[in-house]
């Protein structure tokens, strides 16, 4: 928590995909810090501490989320990780979050409903 919010750290190489998330999520009290790639992220993340992140699955390599979520595991990571992807809703009906270290997947474009919905039911104290 940062000021009595809590802190979404949302990493995707699309800037245009993080300036809708940051608007989303300002205007529900939320702070979002951002990340461009993987390496940048694990930065950002030592630095902000996020009680959520939302993880882009393919940025500048096919696997760059996983990896990402895989270094987060070995940092001892306890905050939720939502995978947002643009795959399509095979990888939603096939795949297993846990295995991969995730709470869940967002599909692009992301609804903000969902989104916020998600965030108030992980978020609770």
């Amino acid at each position: 928590m940062q000021d009595g919010k809590y802190v979404i750290l949302a990493i995707d190489d699309d800037q245009d995909v993080l300036d809708a998330l940051r608007m989303v999520l300002q205007a529900n009290g939320y702070v979002m810090a951002e990340a461009h790639s993987a390496e940048e992220g694990l930065k950002v993340y030592k630095q902000a501490r996020p009680d959520l992140l939302i993880v882009d699955l393919m940025m500048e390599e096919v696997d760059a989320g996983t990896s990402f979520v895989r270094e987060l595991q070995a940092l001892g990571n306890t905050a939720p990780i939502y995978m947002l992807s643009s795959v399509g809703d095979n990888l939603n009906a096939n795949a297993d979050y846990s295995a991969l270290g995730l709470t869940g997947l967002f599909q692009k474009p992301l609804d903000p409903d969902v989104l916020l919905s998600i965030l108030r039911m992980k978020l609770r104290k």
